[in-house]
């Protein structure tokens, strides 16, 4: 083992590792309800930076690896396992009100201890059957890891799709980070639960491997503090709203056609009548829109809204919304050539150029100057 370059990558790794775990346990949040939970997941995220970095400093200080393998093969195994549900539970917490409760702390501190205790029960068997029992509990770390980012993914894409379904603007972006973190934790986590049996001159690219992993997520937690009151907002404005399935098969005949009376429930023609002045005022160019805030004006229900929008227009609500404000702003640029894209953005609804131009360019596949110069040269 090149002990330089081992000694090298573990400097450097556990001071970023000690940093953001210290910084996430005492740095200060707003003194706000609306972050209780951001504050929570952030301590949890440092307790496990910390543990995480205890663990590299026995490695360094000590030469732990140099020593005793088995020992450390074990011991790294432990830490990833407790580790791993402070992980998830940390992220999970962002997305789910009072999730961390006694009854599953303990639970996963239970599963934690009897999987400590198995790894120290595995120095009483005979070594044969040692290395057969060290990849059976390796096996199972990467079980655990998996079941945990499956439960992690699943929660994400479930309110992914609440807000399609109940917000026009994309508050999923502000979010998005936990999907690619997630999946970058469970190759990362598996990887750590594999490599910790690599031959010892390649395990300095192992550690070195781990520094853009945790340089991603305290930026992710840093950054994610200015939109957190907003995700935070939004999740209570729709608690307990039926989820409706936005996964609807679009058809050629379906698209923004309604369907015949008799084939729908009684409060659909109702809806219709609302809607369609809303339509032709433009109503969903003001910035914002939220589904509850349209049912308010529709003197309807939400879950009745939504299913409504879902079945007739074939879209999501942020999708539906989106497009109609896409065509508004293609009636702006036609009416109002000398009209500055940034204006166009503003009128029909979106939040930022930027989003504007991102999402113009995703359905019509090119900008909006091209396009609107396109029409002209006509």
């Amino acid at each position: 083992m090149n002990l330089s370059l081992y000694n090298y990558s573990l400097c450097i790794t556990l001071t970023l590792i000690l940093f953001f775990g210290l910084d996430m346990l005492f740095a200060r949040v707003p003194e706000k309800k609306n972050f209780s939970n951001f504050l929570l997941s952030r301590r949890m995220m440092g307790v496990a930076l910390i543990i995480l970095a205890a663990n590299y400093s026995a490695h360094f200080f000590f030469g732990l690896r140099l020593k005793v393998l088995n020992v450390t093969i074990l011991v790294n195994m432990t830490t990833y396992f407790l580790c791993y549900w402070l992980f998830s539970s940390a992220l999970m917490t962002l997305l789910v009100e009072n999730y961390v409760t006694r009854r599953r702390t303990v639970l996963h501190l239970s599963l934690w201890l009897a999987y400590s205790a198995l790894a120290a029960a595995e120095f009483l068997l005979p070594a044969g059957i040692r290395v057969w029992a060290t990849r059976v509990l390796a096996a199972v770390l990467v079980i655990y890891g998996l079941f945990l980012a499956i439960r992690l993914l699943r929660t994400y894409r479930r309110a992914i799709r609440l807000f399609e379904n109940t917000h026009s603007d994309d508050i999923g972006a502000y979010i998005r980070w936990l999907s690619i973190f997630t999946y970058w934790a469970a190759a990362f986590g598996i990887s750590c639960a594999l490599l910790t049996f690599l031959p010892d001159k390649y395990v300095f690219l192992w550690v070195f491997a781990a520094a853009p992993f945790y340089i991603y997520l305290y930026c992710c937690y840093k950054n994610y503090l200015f939109f957190h009151e907003q995700v935070k907002t939004a999740f209570r404005e729709d608690a307990g709203i039926m989820e409706i399935d936005s996964e609807i098969p679009q058809t050629p005949e379906a698209q923004g056609r309604v369907e015949d009376a008799k084939a729908r429930p009684d409060y659909y023609s109702d809806i219709a009548q609302r809607i369609e002045p809303w339509m032709e005022s433009e109503g969903y160019c003001k910035p914002g829109l939220t589904l509850n805030e349209l049912s308010l004006q529709f003197c309807t229900n939400r879950t009745y809204l939504s299913e409504y929008i879902n079945t007739v227009y074939q879209k999501n609500f942020r999708d539906w919304i989106t497009d109609l404000r896409l065509e508004s702003a293609k009636r702006l640029m036609m009416k109002n050539p000398n009209l500055k894209v940034q204006e166009i953005s503003e009128q029909a609804g979106f939040l930022s150029l930027s989003h504007f131009s991102r999402t113009f360019r995703e359905k019509e596949g090119c900008s909006p100057a091209k396009w609107r110069n396109d029409y002209f040269e006509q």
